[in-house]
């Protein structure tokens, strides 16, 4: 068996012949030749190096050997002391000048593991890692990849190979637009901000999106619990920002707080989410809960707090929270304080899918430490945009996305502007309120913006008659479309008894070449897609369940063996819902989009299956009961749903009555929704007095 360091994963093998790793479970199905397992387990095999690249090369499938390939096969048994080594190194050398970068890869091996031990004594952090018997190929390595990708690839490579300490539960990436906006509003105001604190910095993209909105000299401090991570930070904010002084340490900001005694200008944070082994019971009398102590249940109230105890007098915060941390009863009396003493400005509610977790809608909450001679002001910004998409008109599908997100930026950036440059905010209807703080200190201390800004934009008189009207028409048209899918049949009477029929299993179907089975599956790692597939929608459940086109974005979903849909695929989803499982034949607008992960796809070979036909019966409620397993969440196992065996001509037959049944669905659906927001409308307008009722006197 070949050693631990010569073993490669199907994942890695992927990487090596730059194809997906669909292509090498294909290679392995169907070449005899293709290389046995000789490691690993039976359910995630490894395979010998070398006959692996002589079975590739000798198809013309093995590419020249990047600096990066040698960095994983050097860290492959590595422990995890030899991957920070690696990134503690990386982190010293790209803080040389360039004359000292460009001679790293010609010095010898004691010179590299001196740098390393340079690396290691120059460290900020409070406890030093010891540098150990780090090998030199495995720092040349590295110094090869730094020199011909950037430094940033080292730690992707490292990511790889890193471990997150237990019990560190809930911390998620800070996107671009969201870096952006945080840093936009952290300094905002003109605000001469010489100083910024991230104690939560991850990876430094957003202590790095406010470090290059500073001038030189600036200080720029981060703190991260995993030492690759915090590396990373400490090399990407140098990189961007090469004339501030950097300070990126390794550690628990709450527990264990490598900055004692710091004030900064501006703290910006996307802390950790729900993780209750926080330190609760260790920090009761922490002096830093100046406005109560957090609950167990609320770590982000003490990550606020921290993030208060840092500020200098008059300094701002900008933090990325869970909607929860506004309304949580365990929480109100610390944010009551926060009210009283006029630290809370503003709680800005975004659209869902902006950030993880996707599914739900994050707050922003800006906070400000009051000045002793001059106190907080007593307004407080609620901004409601969850529901608002703030799309340019007719935006071209490749720049949708980006146009979505630069108006929003806008407007949350615009709006803040306006509140907190002027005592006389005009509030926006149906989208931000100045709410006097003693509005706010009831029972619940309720901060979610939709409470309190009116979900009902004002519409004049003129204006709701024109809408009502058009509703109306739209509606009929509903109304005639779903009467005319109504007219379907006639039907025959199977006789006094049911029809039967041999039927055979999606698996059965699957082995005998009738069709093909696919899952749409998450990676564990966020490997790169293929160019090509980089930019495609994903079809995700939630769009099969509600009926719309594939809304999902590859580069944040990381698919795990993408599988492209074609026209005619049948899509089902894998979890099992009241109404049984959402159901829909690939037409022409959903081919080239990607299968999302809970979403299962059977490609039926057309000389055999009827699509619809395939479909119809797989989506049967009693089919499904029957392949369906599972108590609390029911899912669906597509291997176990039965077909009949019938002739093409008479599948031909059914599915067209299936898909009658489907078009008198799709008009149902488009029939309620059309009806439900006239209804909505009429309802609003006229307790809004837009609209008067017959009968009813003009004042």
């Amino acid at each position: 068996m070949a050693s631990q360091s010569e073993q490669l994963t199907a994942a890695e093998i992927s990487r090596l012949a730059g194809v997906t790793r669909a292509t090498v479970s294909n290679w392995r199905r169907r070449h005899p030749d293709f290389p046995q397992p000789s490691g690993g387990t039976e359910a995630s095999p490894s395979y010998d190096r070398r006959q692996v690249e002589a079975w590739l090369n000798a198809r013309g499938r093995l590419p020249a050997r990047s600096a990066r390939d040698d960095l994983r096969t050097h860290l492959r048994g590595r422990t995890q002391r030899d991957v920070e080594a690696v990134a503690l190194f990386t982190a010293h050398v790209a803080g040389l000048d360039e004359n000292e970068q460009g001679r790293i890869t010609a010095l010898d091996d004691d010179a590299l593991i001196g740098l390393h031990a340079d690396a290691v004594s120059s460290s900020s952090d409070p406890v030093k890692p010891s540098h150990g018997d780090v090998p030199a190929a495995l720092l040349r390595s590295a110094a090869n990849v730094m020199l011909e990708e950037g430094f940033l690839t080292v730690f992707d490579v490292l990511d790889e190979h890193s471990e997150a300490p237990i019990g560190i539960r809930g911390t998620h990436p800070t996107p671009p637009a969201i870096a952006e906006l945080i840093a936009e509003l952290a300094t905002a105001e003109g605000r001469r901000v010489r100083s910024v604190l991230d104690p939560a910095c991850g990876g430094g993209r957003l202590l790095a999106a406010v470090a290059t909105r500073l001038g030189p000299g600036a200080r720029v401090h981060g703190q991260e619990y995993r030492a690759v991570t915090a590396a990373q930070a400490r090399t990407r904010v140098t990189g961007e920002s090469p004339k501030a002084s950097v300070d990126v340490r390794t550690g628990d900001s709450l527990r264990d707080d490598a900055f004692p005694g710091l004030h900064v200008d501006a703290v910006v944070c996307n802390p950790p989410y729900g993780d209750r082994e926080w330190g609760h019971d260790e920090l009761a009398f922490d002096t830093r809960w100046a406005y109560g102590v957090p609950p167990r249940s609320e770590p982000e109230l003490a990550w606020v707090q921290h993030s208060l105890a840092h500020l200098s007098d008059g300094g701002q915060a900008v933090l990325l929270l869970p909607p929860a941390t506004a309304s949580r009863p365990s929480g109100r009396r610390i944010r009551a304080e926060l009210l009283r003493q006029g630290a809370l400005c503003a709680v800005i509610a975004l659209p869902a899918g902006l950030a993880v977790p996707h599914h739900i809608g994050l707050h922003l909450w800006i906070l400000r430490r009051p000045e002793a001679d001059r106190p907080g002001r007593d307004l407080v910004l609620l901004m409601d945009m969850a529901d608002q998409s703030a799309t340019a008109a007719d935006p071209a599908p490749d720049q949708g996305k980006a146009a979505d997100q630069g108006a929003l930026q806008e407007t949350i950036r615009g709006t803040w502007e306006a509140f907190s440059t002027s005592a006389d905010f005009a509030d926006i209807p149906g989208t931000a309120r100045a709410v006097p703080a003693i509005d706010l200190l009831d029972e619940l201390v309720d901060l979610s913006p939709a409470r309190h800004v009116r979900s009902a934009p004002v519409i004049s008189p003129d204006a709701a008659l024109r809408h009502v009207t058009e509703l109306t028409g739209r509606l009929r048209a509903h109304v005639a479309a779903l009467a005319e899918a109504s007219r379907i049949g006639p039907w025959t009477s199977a006789g006094e008894t049911n029809r039967t029929w041999r039927s055979a299993t999606v698996a059965d179907l699957a082995r005998g070449g009738a069709l093909a089975v696919h899952r749409g599956v998450r990676a564990s790692t966020a490997d790169a897609l293929p160019a090509d597939l980089a930019d495609r929608p994903v079809l995700r459940a939630r769009d099969l369940i509600g009926g719309v086109p594939a809304s999902g974005d590859a580069r944040e979903l990381h698919l795990a063996d993408p599988v492209t849909v074609e026209t005619g695929d049948v899509l089902l989803t894998q979890i099992v819902g009241p109404q049984g499982v959402a159901t829909r034949v690939a037409a022409e607008d959903d081919a080239g989009c990607l299968l999302g992960n809970g979403v299962f796809l059977l490609r039926p070979d057309p000389g055999r299956l009827d699509p619809w036909f395939l479909a119809g019966f797989v989506s049967a409620p009693d089919n499904v009961s029957q392949a369906t397993t599972g108590s609390s969440t029911h899912q669906l196992v597509a291997s176990r749903l039965r077909v009949p065996l019938l002739p093409l001509d008479e599948q031909t037959a059914y599915g067209q009555a299936f898909r009658k049944v489907q078009d008198l669905r799709a008009s149902a659906r488009s029939a309620v929704t059309c009806a439900n927001e006239m209804a909505d409308l009429i309802a609003t307008t006229l307790g809004g007095g837009a609209l008067l009722p017959q009968g009813a006197e003009l004042p």
